[in-house]
């Protein structure tokens, strides 16, 4: 299958939101990355329910929320009530996991864990058979624009196998440093939802940049 592109909002240029919301709603992205930090466990501070209540009413693709926060199941319900169709949360930053993703689920959004590029794929063994995705960060999280890490190819290939030896369909996400450089790489090691930010928005067409991005 065609991979998912899902444009990260983190480097949109928020004075003309509306407009980059229709630009992705003309594209062939199916999802929209929408990135919430609390300042706490990332160093950086970001948009919460407003951005996502305005961007709900801009669009009908996939409204994929990564909760970068601790005690993310605090504000679980207010996300579903702003829109989001999907939420993960950092394996890190939840001390309650399983309670957290069931009640995503129970409200009828998919359901992801996020990890972070040091944490080992093993410590979703308790968790994988909830999940609809699994998030492996391919950068530092909190900031955009960094670089793809490289050894994050080898953690795509392992989860793959870990997820294919389960017999199940869980998807991969990639968040981080994905270009038209590394997207073919990354695809082929077996990951299914690629989250683009400044590849994305700093690019001359953003549109074809997209096309190109999910095709490649």
């Amino acid at each position: 299958m065609s991979s998912i592109i899902a444009p990260s909002i983190l480097a949109c240029d928020f004075s003309i939101l509306g407009e980059e919301i229709e630009m992705i709603n003309k594209s062939d992205a199916e999802w929209i990355h929408i990135d919430v930090m609390d300042g706490m466990f990332v160093p950086n501070i970001s948009f919460g329910f407003p951005i996502l209540d305005a961007v709900r009413k801009k669009t009908t693709k996939v409204c994929d929320v990564h909760l970068m926060m601790h005690q993310p199941e605090r504000y679980i319900q207010d996300f579903k009530k702003y829109g989001a169709d999907a939420i993960s949360v950092h394996y890190e930053a939840c001390t309650h996991l399983h309670r957290t993703i069931q009640e995503i689920k129970s409200l009828g959004m998919k359901a992801g864990v996020v990890l972070n590029p040091h944490t080992p794929i093993h410590v979703l063994d308790n968790i994988i058979y909830e999940l609809d995705y699994v998030l492996l960060m391919s950068v530092n999280p909190g900031f955009g624009g960094q670089k793809f890490i490289p050894s994050t190819i080898q953690k795509i290939i392992d989860l793959k196998k870990y997820i294919q030896s389960k017999n199940l369909t869980t998807l991969i996400q990639i968040d981080g440093g994905v270009d038209l450089n590394n997207i073919v790489a990354i695809k082929e090691a077996g990951a299914d939802i690629m989250v683009a930010g400044s590849s994305v928005f700093n690019s001359a067409n953003p549109i074809e940049t997209i096309t190109a991005l999910r095709n490649k």
